[in-house]
C-alpha cells in the first residue's frame, strides 16, 4: 500500500502496499460534459478492450501542467522509505507493469508490454508472466525478464543476512515472499508459489525497475544469478544500490519503458515527463507533462481558474477547493469527485507509554466524533460520505462490516467512564492522570490544511473527555518519520489497488509497513489464511476475521474513505484513478 502524503498503500495502497480485490469503485458523482464523455464514462480508457489495453495513437503538441498536493521524491517507489502515492502518480506512464487499473478499478492486462499472465499449474500454483518482445527502456536496453527477476528478488526477502536481518528494504513483500522466481528466457518469468496466492495479478505492476542500471552501477554481472545462497558481499552491493540510489532524480540512472520518460526535476516543486522516443506502443498524449506540487488546495484551484495549469488532481480532498471549482463550470472547468481506494485513519504507536494502555486507546477512540469531521471537511466533496468501519474493506466491498460504530461514538461521557473505570482521575487542568502520567499525546501529520483542521476538531472533542491532544504538523512527516514509527498517533491515508493481500504487510506482526508495532496474533493467522486461498472469494471470510480482530485491538481508527477529486479545462477527458492518479491515461489526452 502507498501512504498518501497529506494513502502507505494504500497505499498503501498494494505493492509494498495497500490495495484491494478487484471490486468496483469509483465512477464520478458529477455528470458534467467532458467533451465526448461524462465523468463516469471517462473512467474507461480509450484503449481498453475485452482482453486488455493497447494504447491508441492520440499525440498532441505542446505542454500540459498538472497540479497535485505533494512532490515526487523517488524513482524507486518500492522501498519502505520512499513508498508513497505521489511517486506512483508521476511514474505510472514511466514504469509499465503487467496490468493496469482503469477508473473503475478494473484490472486490465497491459498488452503494450505483455503477451499474457496465466496460472500454468494449480498444484503447486505456478504463474507465468509472458513479456512482449521488443519492449525497451528509453536508453535502448531491453525491458525483459531480468527486470522482473530483480523486482521479485528485491521484494521477496528470500536472501537473509547471517543475523537474520534483511538486505533489501521493500515496503511490502506480500506475494513475492510466497514464491520462487525464475527466468525461463528473456520473455518468460515463472513464479512458483509455496501456497495458493489469489492476488497474483497485483504483482509486477508498479515496481519494475531497470536491472541493467543496477548491474552496471553496483558491479553485478547478472542479477538473475543472484539468489539467497549468493555471496553476502554480492547481495549487499545490489541492496545498497536498490535501497538508496534511485531517490530523487538522476537522468542517466532513471530511464523509462512506458510512453513517457522523466526529463526534469525541481526538488519539492515539480517533475517533468516527455514522450519516450523508444516507446514500443503508439505515441500519445501531450509532448510534455509537468507535474507540479502545490500544497494549498485552494491555490491549486486558483491556478486552474487563471489558466496557469490544465488539471488539478487532489489526493487530498478539500471542501473549500471543491466549492470554488464547482463555481467555474461556466468557464469550461469540469469537476469530478467520487469514492476512491484510499482511507484516512489514525494509527496508534503501540510502544507509546500512554497509548500502550488499552483503556487510553479505547477512550480516545470513543471521544472522536468522526461524522462531525466528515460533515465539516468532506461532505462538500462527497455529500454521502460516512465514517469508515473497516481497515480492510470499503463499504461497497463484499465482506464489509462496520467494526467501529460501537467503538467510536463521539461520546465524551462514555470516554470518561472508560478512564475512571481503569483508575484514572482528572487533574485541576481537566486532563486524566494515573501514576504521575497524564493522558496526553501528539497527533502527527503533514501540512495539508484538512489534516490540521482534523486535529483541531479532535482536540476539542477529546478535551471534553479529559484527554489532551497536541498538534504535531511536520511537512516532512511522511518522508522522514512515519516509516521510523516516530509518532504517538499518525494521521495519514493508505492508498491502494483493488487487492486486499497487500494489507498484510501493514497489519501483521513485524510487517514491512507495520510502523506502529501492532501485534494481533489472531489477525496474523487469519491474514495468513486469507492470502493462501485458491480464490479471492475464498479469502474474504479470513480477511473479515482479521478485520474484526484488528478492531478489537484498538490500534488504528479508520476515519473515512477518501473521495477522489479533480478538475480540468481544455482537455477532452481526465479521470483521477484511485491508485495511479490523474496521469494513468494521460497518453490518451486530447485538447478540446
Amino acid at each position: 500500500m502507498r501512504r498518501t502524503k497529506a494513502l502507505p498503500a494504500i497505499a498503501l495502497v498494494a505493492s509494498a502496499s495497500l490495495v484491494l480485490s478487484a471490486c468496483g469503485g469509483g465512477g464520478g458523482t458529477n455528470d458534467a460534459d467532458g467533451g465526448d464523455a461524462t465523468i463516469a464514462e471517462m473512467a474507461t480508457a480509450r484503449g481498453e478492450s475485452a482482453d486488455g489495453y493497447t494504447a491508441p495513437e492520440t499525440k498532441q503538441s505542446g505542454q500540459v501542467v498538472v497540479t497535485t498536493d505533494k512532490p515526487f521524491t523517488s524513482y524507486n517507489n518500492a522501498t519502505e522509505d520512499a513508498n508513497q502515492s505521489y511517486n506512483t502518480f508521476a511514474l505510472t506512464l514511466v514504469q509499465p507493469g503487467a496490468h493496469l487499473l482503469n477508473g473503475n478499478n478494473k484490472v486490465v492486462l497491459n498488452k503494450d508490454v505483455m503477451e499474457s499472465v496465466e496460472v500454468t499449474s494449480k498444484s503447486p500454483q505456478v504463474v507465468t508472466w509472458k513479456l512482449k518482445k521488443g519492449v525497451t527502456w528509453s536508453d535502448g536496453e531491453a525491458w525483459d525478464c531480468d527486470d522482473f527477476y530483480m523486482a521479485w528478488f528485491t521484494q521477496s526477502n528470500s536472501a537473509k543476512k547471517a543475523d537474520g536481518g534483511k538486505y533489501f528494504k521493500p515496503a511490502g513483500t506480500t506475494g513475492y515472499d510466497l514464491s520462487t522466481g525464475e527466468c525461463k528466457d528473456d520473455q518468460t518469468f515463472v513464479g512458483t508459489f509455496s501456497s495458493p496466492y489469489p492476488d497474483y495479478e497485483d504483482m509486477f505492476n508498479n515496481d519494475i525497475l531497470p536491472a541493467h542500471i543496477l548491474e552496471k552501477n553496483a558491479g553485478i554481472a547478472d542479477i538473475t544469478k543472484l539468489n539467497k545462497d549468493s555471496a553476502a558481499a554480492e547481495i549487499q552491493k545490489a541492496a545498497d544500490f536498490w535501497n538508496e540510489k534511485w531517490n530523487g532524480f538522476t537522468k542517466e540512472l532513471m530511464p523509462g519503458a512506458g510512453s513517457y520518460v522523466l526529463t526534469g526535476f525541481e526538488p519539492n516543486q515539480s517533475v517533468t515527463l516527455e514522450r519516450n522516443p523508444k516507446w514500443v506502443g503508439k505515441p500519445g498524449g501531450p509532448e510534455k507533462i509537468v507535474l507540479k506540487a502545490i500544497s494549498d488546495p485552494v491555490a491549486q484551484a486558483q491556478a486552474l481558474e487563471n489558466g496557469e495549469v490544465a488539471v488539478n488532481s487532489f489526493a487530498q480532498p478539500d471542501a473549500n477547493a471543491a466549492t470554488k471549482l464547482k463555481s467555474l463550470n461556466a468557464q469550461g472547468v469540469t469537476f469530478g469527485a467520487g469514492p476512491g481506494l484510499s482511507f484516512e485513519h489514525l494509527d496508534i504507536q503501540m510502544k507509546h507509554p500512554v497509548l500502550s494502555k488499552e483503556e487510553v486507546r479505547k477512550a480516545f477512540f470513543m471521544c472522536v466524533k468522526r461524522q462531525d469531521i466528515i460533515d465539516k471537511l468532506i461532505s462538500e466533496v462527497q455529500t454521502d460520505a460516512k465514517p469508515l468501519g473497516s481497515l480492510i474493506f470499503f463499504p461497497k466491498d463484499e465482506g464489509y462490516k462496520d467494526n467501529y460504530a460501537d467503538k467510536s461514538k463521539g461520546d465524551a461521557a462514555e470516554s470518561k467512564k472508560i478512564m475512571t473505570g481503569a483508575g484514572w482521575t482528572q487533574g485541576a487542568d481537566g486532563v486524566f492522570a494515573k501514576d504521575g502520567v497524564r493522558a496526553s499525546f501528539r497527533i502527527s501529520h503533514t501540512d495539508i490544511p484538512r489534516r490540521k483542521q482534523t486535529v483541531e476538531l479532535i482536540q476539542g472533542q477529546c478535551k471534553e473527555a479529559g484527554i489532551e491532544v497536541k498538534d504535531d504538523t511536520d511537512p516532512n512527516f511522511l518522508d522522514e518519520r512515519v516509516s521510523a514509527g516516530d509518532y504517538d498517533v499518525a494521521l495519514f491515508a493508505w492508498s491502494g489497488s483493488p487487492f486486499k493481500g497487500s494489507k498484510k504487510s501493514i497489519y501483521e506482526t513485524g510487517g514491512g509497513q507495520n510502523w506502529q508495532n501492532l501485534s494481533v496474533p489472531k489477525a496474523d493467522e487469519a491474514m495468513k489464511q486469507a492470502v493462501s486461498q485458491t480464490s479471492i472469494s475464498d479469502s474474504l471470510k479470513f480477511f473479515a476475521e482479521a478485520d474484526a480482530e484488528l478492531a478489537n485491538a484498538y490500534g488504528s481508527l479508520p476515519l473515512f474513505q477518501m473521495p477522489n477529486m479533480w478538475a480540468f479545462k481544455g482537455l477532452d477527458r481526465v479521470y483521477f484513478q484511485s491508485y495511479y492518479g490523474a496521469l494513468w491515461n494521460a497518453n490518451e489526452w486530447q485538447t478540446k
